[in-house]
């Protein structure tokens, strides 16, 4: 899952006590340990039941967020617009994958990946206790709280996952896909859990029951700690180093503290919509820099240089799906809240609008190993399918997606709400283009960057993830409120855009496959 598409206690404070086991502190530095019956050290489900609680809380709180947003406020809601709304869910989510870039940082330079997950993990449940609590200032800290902590956390975990595998290989890529499964069971039900409190009886308790799922998720990290040994624990650092660092860090929380006082004393106003789209600007304005830069002074070869624009173009198309496929909590979330037939046959059970919410995690489950099982099988046949065309695949997918929901639209806003089917058929095309999307994505950029810009190449694909989420936001309030009408129309732009993007990538993808290859 993205979308697109990432220890120390308070119980042993302290740099010597970092790595410590629960049963003294004095006990030795212990080696990950391995479960005989599986293969795979035992840390690995430390690490797939924190991710998994981490994204239970994630997008069963993502689920409720903007129809919690645009409900009217004697219901409990805050009674925003749709764009201003879905400008702020596009913001958020943007946000979340801007902050993996300092969270990976931090950890890196100071605090190590075990400690910046515990850290990151309080942080985020705090943040889903601040909007459980009624009121706008509480509301928008608890977004900010996320939003840092999982900058935290993310990055960290997926780090400390791959440092159990020192040999690399096959039991390597077996652990990851274990670790993907925990998030994405945990993905599915968020939703559920969520929606079904938020959506039957009150807002407050589906957030609630997001920061209750991260508490878990600490307390069996806490408790189950000590099979990580020491992989991911904090640098070793001059104390000069750590004291710029740990100054930076300081000056960046307390401007956040005082943007936010600001805010929520009045002293300033911040337009989510204006904000939304300047903050589009900059992200392509950095990703432009960066591609120049690397192109005319990084000292790249020729052959470093035609990889790197093979990045580019799939950086832009990249971008391209994310927005389409991130509208899954904003205009696909509101399409089943208002356009669709939620009632149960022959039962006045309804369905809560967020389970839709569940489906993508829910396929990925399903049909990620038939995936995989194909990609195989058509290796031992010697059917190469090139990179940049499985990435062209999963746009066309996506365009799919929402044909069928521009039709689904249009019989809606005709005779009113239609059947669980459109959206049902939506997400599975949807998630049969992230299953072909995302982890080529991931791939191609370590395959292809030059090796000294590995690491900088990772930050700004992770920039393709946020603006696609931007626009994801600012594209939903086009196509609801006042605007309803326009669905259909809307809706097919996206499909003539990403089809005929994928179609483009298709028709080229051979000769971009040479450039990889640096063959003539």
């Amino acid at each position: 899952m993205q979308s697109r598409r990432h220890k120390v206690f308070p119980f042993a404070p302290g740099p010597d006590r970092n790595n410590v086991t629960p049963q003294t502190l004095d006990s030795p530095i212990l080696m990950p340990t391995t479960s005989p019956s599986t293969g795979h050290p035992r840390g690995l489900y430390t690490l797939f039941f924190t991710e998994m609680w981490e994204r239970l809380s994630y997008y069963g709180m993502r689920a409720l967020l903007v129809l919690f947003m645009v409900d009217e406020i004697r219901r409990g809601g805050l009674g925003l617009t749709d764009e201003i709304a879905t400008a702020i869910y596009g913001l958020y989510t943007a946000g979340i994958y801007l902050a993996a870039l300092p969270g990976g940082w931090l950890a890196d330079r100071l605090l190590g990946a075990q400690r910046a997950v515990w850290v990151g993990g309080v942080i985020i449940a705090a943040g889903h206790f601040a909007l459980a609590i009624p009121g706008t200032t509480f509301f928008f800290l608890g977004l900010v709280l996320v939003v840092v902590g999982t900058g935290l956390l993310k990055p960290n975990v997926s780090t400390l996952v791959g440092e159990l595998y020192p040999e690399g290989g096959a039991r390597r890529d077996a652990g990851f896909t274990l670790f993907y499964m925990g998030i994405n069971l945990g993905a599915a039900l968020g939703p559920l859990i969520c929606s079904t409190l938020g959506e039957r009886w009150n807002w407050h308790f589906g957030f609630a029951a997001a920061g209750i799922g991260m508490v878990f998720g600490l307390i069996q990290f806490r408790f189950t700690r000590h099979h990580l040994g020491p992989i991911g624990k904090p640098p070793t650092v001059p104390d000069a180093e750590r004291n710029r660092i740990t100054l930076v860090t300081l000056i960046g929380i307390a401007g956040m503290v005082v943007v936010f006082g600001l805010a929520a004393t009045g002293v300033i106003v911040i337009n989510p919509v204006w904000l939304a789209r300047r903050t589009a600007f900059v992200i392509v304005g950095i990703a432009l820099v960066w591609f120049v830069w690397a192109f005319a002074f990084a000292g790249l070869t020729a052959n470093e240089k035609r990889r790197l624009g093979v990045i580019a173009v799939l950086f832009i198309a990249s971008a391209m799906f994310w927005s389409g496929f991130e509208q899954a909590g904003s205009s696909l979330n509101l399409f089943a809240d208002r356009h669709t037939q939620r009632t149960l046959p022959g039962s006045s059970f309804v369905i809560p609008s967020g389970w839709f919410q569940s489906l993508n995690a829910g396929f990925v489950i399903a049909f990620a190993p038939a995936v995989a099982a194909l990609w195989m099988t058509l290796s031992r046949r010697r059917i190469d399918v090139p990179l940049v065309g499985k990435l062209a695949i999963g746009l066309v997918l996506l365009a799919a997606g929402f044909l069928v929901l521009a039709l689904g639209a249009q019989r809606a806003i005709q005779s009113g709400p239609v059947w669980p089917s459109w959206l049902i058929v939506t997400y599975l095309l949807h998630t049969w283009g992230e299953l072909l999307l995302s982890p080529v994505g991931l791939s191609s950029v370590t395959q292809l960057a030059p090796r000294r810009l590995v690491g900088q190449m990772m930050g700004i694909w992770f920039l393709a993830t946020s603006l696609g989420n931007l626009i994801a936001g600012l594209f939903a309030g086009e196509v609801s409120g006042d605007n309803t009408g326009d669905m259909p129309m809307r809706f097919l732009q996206v499909v003539a855009t990403a089809g005929g993007t994928g179609l483009l990538l298709l028709l080229v993808a051979r000769p971009l496959q040479r450039r990889i290859s640096g063959t003539p």
